[in-house]
């Protein structure tokens, strides 16, 4: 699906990249995609009314505070395997069948902070994941808060859950899919890298958004679960190479903005 102009943006802005979002990149990145610069001017506009950029300087965009906070989970992708820690069989539990669900907009901010943060449902209304994660239940609960779950909802640590419910747990999560999921992105990536070199470099740069899009959520939506519930060693192949990719990935949109500077 070819992204918009509000996509594409906000992805750049997102991503963390070491150059400034200007005007003139914009209208450069959007460009490929067939964007109009007229349509990619509206949207800076529109971005900035709806409080998600501002302007640093005539022309140079920025996330806002409010934008930065709701990017973490993108930029903090590159770190995901170093929150992992030894799973000693204990569960982080949230309990939210107390919270109400007639409010659309908050149920949706519950269900993506609970699916960002690896969560599945055992029982209506309660969700486990294993803890696993460095900053434990204390962490995990900062950073439910953070990503939108409801202050009334209940986290808390499990350390005995009866042989059956452990069981069902452990299942919660389709491992085998997910195996699949690293093994056929890794290779898709890898294919993108021993052909990047061959591309028009607008090419390139765009099959590298496109396809690094859909690597980097993959990652961002991981549930980092332990190794005794997954293929450690399968993640490990499909982080290094999506880490090599979004290096190189980098460098061709690096070049593509300094030529759109230069020319």
């Amino acid at each position: 699906m070819k992204p918009n102009a509000k996509r594409l943006i906000m992805n750049l802005m997102a991503a963390g990249v070491d150059w400034p979002l200007t005007a003139r990149n914009a209208v450069t990145a959007c460009a490929l995609f067939g964007v109009s610069e007229s349509s990619v001017r509206v949207t800076l506009n529109r971005l900035t009314t709806e409080g998600l950029i501002e302007a640093r300087e005539r022309g140079v965009y920025q996330l806002t505070l409010h934008a930065r906070k709701m990017a973490d989970d993108v930029r903090g992708w590159r770190h995901a395997l170093n929150q992992l820690k030894t799973w000693r069989g204990h569960w982080i539990g949230v309990q939210t069948g107390h919270l109400g669900r007639s409010d659309r907009a908050a149920l949706r901010r519950r269900e993506r902070a609970l699916e960002l943060s690896g969560f599945r449902e055992l029982e209506r209304g309660l969700y486990l994941r294993p803890d696993n994660l460095r900053g434990g239940v204390a962490g995990v609960r900062e950073r439910l808060t953070q990503r939108g779950l409801d202050d009334e909802a209940i986290v808390f640590g499990l350390r005995e859950l009866d042989a059956d419910r452990d069981e069902q747990a452990r299942a919660l999560w389709d491992t085998g899919k997910q195996v699949a999921d690293y093994q056929a992105t890794r290779a898709e990536l890898s294919d993108w890298l021993e052909r990047a070199h061959k591309l028009e470099p607008e090419e390139a740069a765009r099959e590298s958004f496109v396809i690094g899009d859909r690597a980097i959520r993959q990652m961002v939506y991981d549930p980092l679960l332990p190794a005794e519930l997954t293929d450690a060693g399968e993640r490990r192949a499909f982080f290094d190479v999506l880490l090599e990719y979004d290096r190189r990935g980098h460098e061709i949109w690096s070049e593509l903005y300094r030529h759109a500077r230069d020319s």
